[in-house]
């Protein structure tokens, strides 16, 4: 029986038997097949040569010393790195409860000893096909999820571009802010506290939901969004309503997409930038760590670009003058920790500024 070469060039199975005549005779058969094969003598071994390098499939004796081939199996099945590689027992054992053992701890085939050659090589290619199906099946399967995800993204981001747009006179403040919140909690996450919590992930995700944090203001009449000069308390009010408007939105999107984590930040972001370490902030007066962490990092870079902004009611600030004020507030609006990582990286942050205007 021949191997499809295209399918299975360079497939490599790892060989477990502590009889070195079983291993020998299987090892040579499926060489001349085609496969790259790594034998070894007992279990121990054979968990260290697969953590090395995983392979496609295991062979795998079952009655060998010290650790058996169901303890191995159960193992690999725990962690995620080898839980979908193949294993299919070899086994002097015959009787059934022996076979649905091997079935259980996630065996996918059961081949008994004395074993025939062609009925080993066919099973062999018969689970390397189906893996590699599996494989294939679930690549294309994670590939339209994240098409699917990546079009609800476009769409959102495309609501708060349009938000922003009624009273950005730059066009350029949903990139600036993302830049502050990326460099922010790159800066946080070499902080002990958190290292787990904060990773590649995160940052990506919290750069991209920071546009997400004004994009209730569809709901706020132009009349007091593009009011020039100071708002009354009751326009006021009304502004500061832009937060749960934008929560509340996304929120009801998030219903129809729960696993949607860009989607979930935003409403932390959208609902509580606005909310000040001291608890003197809107719309929930929360206090401290009780701020989402992804709000408090928008909370200071959302400051910050507004310090830095001329509006027809204000003069831009110079960077110097913004790092003041942030410092000055911290412990009372702003997160003090965050506060020093904004403090360490401020250079950074104010080149991210100077990077969308280049004529300053």
């Amino acid at each position: 029986m021949s191997i499809n070469k295209e399918l299975f060039t360079y497939a490599s199975i790892v060989i477990v038997d502590d009889t070195p005549e079983n291993l020998k005779v299987l090892s040579g058969m499926l060489k001349e097949k085609g496969y790259e094969i790594r034998p070894v003598l007992n279990g121990k071994q054979a968990l260290q040569v697969i953590h090395n390098k995983p392979p496609d499939l295991i062979l795998l004796d079952i009655n060998m010393p010290n650790m058996n081939g169901y303890e191995v199996c159960e193992t690999l099945k725990k962690e995620d790195a080898f839980k979908n590689i193949p294993i299919i027992f070899i086994s002097a054992l015959s009787e059934s409860l022996d076979k649905v053992r091997a079935f259980s701890v996630g065996g996918v085939d059961y081949i008994t000893k004395p074993f025939q050659l062609e009925e080993v090589n066919a099973r062999v290619e018969t689970h390397l096909r189906l893996s590699r199906l599996m494989n294939n099946l679930e690549s294309l399967v994670e590939q339209k999820v994240k098409e699917i995800s990546d079009s609800q993204t476009a769409t959102i981001l495309a609501m708060a571009r349009l938000a922003q747009s009624r009273d950005d006179s730059t066009g350029t403040h949903l990139e600036r802010v993302s830049g502050y919140c990326q460099l922010i909690a790159k800066g946080l996450a070499n902080l002990p506290q958190y290292q787990e919590l904060i990773n590649v992930h995160f940052i990506d995700l919290i750069q991209a939901a920071s546009s997400l944090h004004d994009i209730g203001k569809v709901g706020i009449p132009d009349s007091i969004l593009l009011k020039e000069g100071k708002l009354t308390s009751e326009e006021y009010e009304i502004m500061k309503l832009h937060s749960t408007i934008g929560s509340k939105t996304l929120e009801d999107v998030y219903r129809y997409y729960p696993q949607n984590e860009f989607v979930k930040m935003g409403i932390e972001i959208a609902r509580w930038h606005h909310e000040k370490w001291d608890g003197s902030g809107y719309p929930d007066q929360l206090v401290g760590e009780a701020i989402p962490l992804t709000a408090r990092i928008m909370a200071l870079a959302d400051v910050y670009d507004a310090l830095k902004s001329e509006r027809c009611y204000k003069k831009a600030l110079s960077h110097d003058a913004c790092v003041k004020i942030i410092s000055q507030d911290g412990g009372k609006y702003f997160d003090p920790v965050i506060v020093e990582i904004f403090r360490s990286c401020h250079e950074e942050i104010h080149l991210n500024w100077k990077k969308y205007h280049p004529e300053l």
